[in-house]
This record gives structure tokens, sequence and C-alpha cells, in this order.
């Protein structure tokens, strides 16, 4: 069927219409280019590069932790092999290390093998260090805490005790054991054996905890007049009545 004079028109229009509207799409992409095509690329050459700076730096980083790992097990080795100058030539040097765990551990032990030489005072002043130093793991902080406690038990008062680990003293948190255990004491050295006991009973009863200090506590609280085994039994007992309850039995 042959096309009218209006429809023939009508297509051309369009056809040139598109063809104007492709011209000015090209003329838009090549100013734009014109204009900011420069900046872009500098953009993206930045972005490449500062990617390519973080890879270099992560792998630098993590080459640098490996080799503190292997210093810091050699260092162990030493000590257990009985080159004690050896070993701890390089815990001190791993205790000015920059990656925050290899440091932390350096100074604990550091403080330690003072502690067991009888430099009470020195020990205290690394773990009192540790504990300050809020560029390290907060789990080192508060091991370091604990030890720094335990090391002053005899010299602080109670109270101090108690004050000092109640953050760490409750069921649940990592160093419950130790620091329940201290603050148990310390409330016995009060004469509070009844805030003592059900510590002891809790420390027994957790998950997680060594076994020997679990086993210590059970022994306290027993001694304090709190069966554990009599509180898990009714423990047990509660819990199963509520199920029989729950399911209308």
């Amino acid at each position: 069927m042959a096309l009218t004079p209006t429809e023939k028109r009508a297509g051309s229009d369009e056809a040139f219409l598109r063809e104007v509207d492709d011209a000015v799409r090209a003329s838009d992409l090549t100013n734009f280019w014109t204009r900011y095509g420069r900046w872009m690329l500098a953009t993206i050459v930045a972005g490449l590069l500062a990617f390519g700076g973080w890879i270099i730096y992560h792998n630098q980083q993590q080459a640098k932790a490996d080799r503190q790992s292997e210093e810091f097990v050699d260092a162990m080795d030493k000590l257990r092999a009985g080159q004690a100058k050896q070993g701890r030539d390089k815990l001190a040097r791993l205790a000015k290390a920059e990656q925050p765990g290899y440091r932390a551990m350096a100074q604990m032990v550091e403080a330690n093998l003072l502690g067991e030489d009888g430099k009470t005072k020195e020990a205290i002043a690394i773990y009192t260090k540790v504990a300050k130093d809020s560029s390290l793991p907060q789990t080192f902080r508060d091991l370091a805490l604990i030890r720094q406690t335990s090391a002053e038990f005899d010299t602080l008062p109670p109270q101090a005790v108690v004050d000092r680990l109640k953050p760490l003293a409750t069921p649940g948190h990592a160093w419950f054991g130790s620091a329940g255990e201290l603050t148990a004491l310390a409330y016995m050295k009060m004469g509070k054996d009844n805030l003592a006991g059900p510590i002891f009973a809790k420390i027994a009863k957790q998950e997680g905890i060594p076994q020997s200090l679990r086993s210590r506590a059970q022994q306290m609280a027993g001694a304090l007049g709190i069966d554990t085994v009599q509180v898990d039994d009714k423990t047990s007992a509660a819990k199963t009545a509520d199920k029989s309850a729950a399911k209308g039995e």
C-alpha cells in the first residue's frame, strides 16, 4: 500500500528528528568529556592508586604480624628450653611491637616472669601499664587488671578489690571465673560470707571456666553452706516442671 505525501513527510520528519537528537547527544557527550573527562580520569587513577596502596599496606602489615608471631613462639620456646636471657630479650623487643596483640602478650609474660622472680612491684607496674593502655585489646587489659589485683590483693582494702573488679565479676564475662573468685575472697575478708558464697556457686556452675577453678569454687561454696549440686538439682527440677506445665501435662 502506497504512503500518502503526509505520511512520507511525517516519516522523514521523524528520521530527521532522530538524527538531530543523536547529534545533540553526541555533541553533549563530547562537550561533557572535554569539560570533565580529565577530572574523571584523575579521580579513577587516584582511586586505583589508593586501592593499590591499601593492598600493599595490608600485605606489609600481615607479613609483619607473621614475623612477630614467629618471634613470640621462638621466645616461648627459648624460655621453656631454659634459655632465659635469649627468651627475655625477644620478649623485650616484642613488648615494643606495633602489633597490639603481640605487644600485650609479651608484656604479660614479662610481668609473669618478674613475679616468679619475686619482683612483685615491677610486675605490678607492667600489669598496670597494660590495663591502662587503650590501644591494646580489651581482653588483655581485663586480664592485666585481674593479675594486678591478684598481686596487690594482700595490701589492698577488700572493698577496693570489689570495686575494681565489679565490671568483670559478672556471670558470662570472659574473666568471670578469676575476677569472681577474687571478689568472693574479698567479701570473705570483710566477713560477708553471705555475698561470697553465691559467687563461688555461680563460678562452679558456669560452663567455659577451667575445671580446676570450678572445683575450687564448688569446695568454697560448700564450706560456706551452699550445696551447688543440690542447687543444680532444684534448678533442673524447676525447669522440668515449667516445661510440663507448658505442655499441659
